[in-house]
């Protein structure tokens, strides 16, 4: 993201409520200036035009899910799986080098599953209409000159190639098959938790990953 001046600050932060909220084609340049407290120069001044704001709003918010993902997997499961580390330490002082491997691939399984539980705290907070890049590219033309659409296919396969990597690191066999039956996972229960259908989603997601990561071992 380029540095924002304190009016294109709150420009963003207003659009973002709104267009998340209501949706992109409802919210015009007038409500996102009244929203923010400016005038609507003052908003092209600072973005140039909508789709550049909608592009923003979007980059944005990717920033803020790849912190908050990656953060969270690299935080939660080291918190969960420190056990398992120090009995593996102790194993491989006995020479038992098939625990300290199983240990490895326990802590690169919890991370995999990690990414769903920060999936679902993210949905609580910041998801509550669903995955706010698929609602956005329902609304986007289809044509590849819109800014948005970039942003919201890279934020994809940026989410593919992270999967991707955490399964290849727990020694899971067919990783990028694995990982992108993950992602159709990932999606599908951001969708879910919009509509409430089932029930649980990302839980369901969670359970049917782990499924396949063990099925892959």
């Amino acid at each position: 993201m380029r540095e924002l001046t304190p009016a294109g600050r709150r420009i963003l932060d207003a659009a973002s409520a709104l267009f998340y909220d209501q949706g992109i084609h409802a919210v015009g340049v007038d409500a996102v200036a009244r929203a923010a407290g400016v005038t609507k120069k003052t908003l092209y001044d600072c973005f140039g035009s909508k789709d550049v704001l909608v592009a923003c709003y979007l980059r944005a918010r990717d920033e803020r899910w790849r912190e908050w993902l990656t953060s969270y997997v690299d935080h939660h499961a080291a918190t969960r799986t420190s056990t398992g580390r120090r009995a593996s330490t102790d194993k491989d002082r006995d020479g038992d080098r098939d625990g300290d491997v199983a240990a490895d691939r326990k802590v690169g399984v919890e991370r995999v599953l990690a990414t769903f539980d920060a999936l679902e705290q993210w949905s609580r907070r910041e998801n509550t209409r669903g995955c706010a890049f698929v609602n956005a590219l329902a609304e986007l033309p289809e044509n590849a000159d819109h800014p948005g659409r970039g942003v919201i296919l890279e934020q994809k396969r940026w989410l593919l190639g992270y999967l991707t990597d955490l399964v290849r690191a727990a020694g899971i066999r067919r990783p990028g098959t694995v990982a992108a039956g993950l992602l159709v996972l990932h999606e599908g229960a951001s969708v879910s938790y919009g509509t409430g259908v089932p029930t649980r989603a990302v839980a369901q997601a969670r359970r049917l990953a782990a499924l396949a990561l063990a099925d892959n071992a």
